[in-house]
């Protein structure tokens, strides 16, 4: 269960202002988290906590095609971005990172600035504490949120990896 509280953008935000080029020297996660949308958000960094979650309007992550953006979000402490809809390459690439991304419009519609909210990732339901109302997001494909669970696309390869070696002893 994942469980904190929102912080809520508007569409069209691109992976450009989620981490801007200029920091895409950087490799380590926590060294980008201190800078995810710094641009867009000044005091975003400074005042996220572990667990809280990113809420945006339609086409998320769209742009330039940079795993950065979903490194960076994840090393500020994110637990999941919940959108109306997301660029594909991004949402992709935060599967293969690891970062749990649910697609749910009314959810977002539903969620304001700073409302508490619960994610089971298992059943793709999001709860607004805050307010009491509950919705369902777009079910994960079951390989994907094996990749999810397992931290990523290679934590999963190394993992199968471990177990077909386990398997031929």
């Amino acid at each position: 269960m994942l469980q904190g509280h929102a912080f809520t953008y508007g569409k069209n935000v691109d992976t450009d202002v989620i981490i801007p080029g200029r920091y895409c020297n950087l490799t380590d996660p926590a060294e980008l988290g201190k800078h995810a949308l710094e641009d867009l958000d000044k005091n975003f960094a400074t005042t996220v906590k572990p667990g809280d979650f990113i809420v945006a309007q339609t086409n998320f992550g769209c742009g330039s095609s940079r795993e950065h953006a979903p490194i960076a979000i994840k090393g500020a402490g994110v637990s999941a971005v919940i959108a109306k809809s997301f660029a594909r390459i991004f949402y992709r690439n935060s599967l293969n990172i690891g970062l749990p991304v649910f697609e749910c419009p009314e959810a977002v519609d539903g969620i304001s600035a700073g409302d508490e909210v619960r994610v089971d990732p298992a059943t793709g339901t999001i709860e607004n504490v805050s307010k009491g109302t509950h919705y369902t997001a777009h079910a994960l494909p079951p390989f994907m949120r094996a990749l999810v669970d397992a931290g990523g696309l290679r934590p999963y390869v190394e993992q199968r990896l471990r177990e077909r070696a386990a398997a031929r002893r």
